[in-house]
């Protein structure tokens, strides 16, 4: 059995959360001026040429995480380490290559709150790696956790196509290896890794924890705006896993707390 981790005082995470949404307000940078009713769609047209110059390494992320995923089952004790590692050098990646872009309508744009947060989060867990406070494991899984996997695979499978409609469906299997959101955008990655995370709780870092489900939630919730626009809705589904996960991790807490008191 493993031992728990110390937790943070609870003071600090009002604090951090209102930094962490300060962080995502952070303006735009853009070759045109745009006006601040545009923000959303400044953000869309970046994520929509983002992934283009990459499309070939897709397949790293997806089959490295198969291969985590493997050896979590074969050797848990080794792995937590190794799987906060890889989230911090992962976030680092999407600093890089999620956060700047050349827009037809903007010029070059940089989304600066993003790019702020995946660096945070990317020395966190890297900070969270070098301390070993990540234990992984898949045994004695509780089976309620077994239906957020639907999820998991949905975000690691981002099963879509854009057309001058818009978004649309692409059930194509291929994608699940060949999908270039999966590793180099933050809200198709961060489902898996909150996926480990609720498996591993409580034998995880909580702060790291939950400054990760927290700005989750706040990347879930601005794509909601999908849902309002016809072209965009399917994208607004595909959200959906970041989302669940990220309020269900949120909550887990006070789950676990209430079931060891009862």
């Amino acid at each position: 059995m493993f031992n728990q981790l110390p937790k943070p005082r609870k003071w600090l995470y009002p604090v951090l959360y209102l930094a962490f949404i300060i962080i995502s307000m952070l303006p735009l940078y853009t070759g045109k001026p745009y006006s601040p009713q545009e923000t959303q769609d400044v953000i869309i047209k970046l994520l929509m040429v983002v992934t283009t110059p990459f499309k070939a390494y897709a397949q790293i992320f997806h089959v490295l995480t198969l291969l985590m995923v493997a050896l979590i089952a074969w050797r848990p004790a080794k792995m937590g380490c190794i799987l906060a590692g890889y989230m911090g050098v992962n976030y680092l990646i999407l600093a890089l290559v999620q956060t700047m872009g050349t827009t037809t309508k903007y010029g070059f744009v940089i989304h600066t709150g993003g790019m702020v947060l995946y660096v945070v989060l990317g020395l966190v867990w890297l900070i969270v790696a070098f301390r070993n406070e990540l234990q992984v494991s898949f045994r004695s899984i509780p089976w309620q956790y077994l239906f957020l996997l639907p999820l998991v695979l949905l975000a690691f499978w981002a099963p879509y196509t854009t057309s001058g409609n818009g978004v649309r469906p692409d059930f194509n299997p291929i994608l699940l290896l060949t999908s270039p959101d999966y590793g180099l955008t933050f809200c198709f990655t961060t489902p898996f890794f909150l996926f480990m995370l609720i498996l591993s709780y409580p034998y995880v870092n909580i702060l790291a924890y939950r400054i990760t489900a927290f700005n989750g939630l706040i990347y879930a919730v601005f794509n909601l705006s999908h849902w309002f626009n016809p072209e965009l809705r399917w994208m607004g589904v595909l959200h959906l896993p970041l989302l669940i996960l990220s309020f269900y991790a949120l909550i887990l807490p006070q789950i676990h707390k209430k079931q060891e008191t009862s």
